[in-house]
């Protein structure tokens, strides 16, 4: 898992049907977890927004729930 700051986020008008309906967000790792990683996007299904620390799955661990989905990175959870 990463820990982020979510920086924006990004309109797609044509994708893969399986993510018809999700919102894409743009994160940038924080310093101590990038570990060579630069900004990158990440499906959001629980709410988060510009600015909060989140928590990001990566791999296959994203895909839960949407395992035919095209899917690397997932909101996980949202930190406080």
């Amino acid at each position: 898992m990463i820990i982020g700051r979510v920086i924006g986020s990004i309109v797609s008008t044509r994708k893969s049907d399986n993510l018809i309906g999700n919102k894409f967000m743009i994160i940038e790792p924080i310093e101590e977890m990038a570990s060579g990683t630069s900004r990158f996007v990440a499906i959001d299904n629980i709410g988060a927004g510009i600015g909060e620390t989140v928590l990001v799955a990566t791999g296959s661990a994203a895909r839960v729930g949407n395992e035919n989905a095209p899917i690397d990175a997932a909101i996980v959870g949202i930190v406080d």
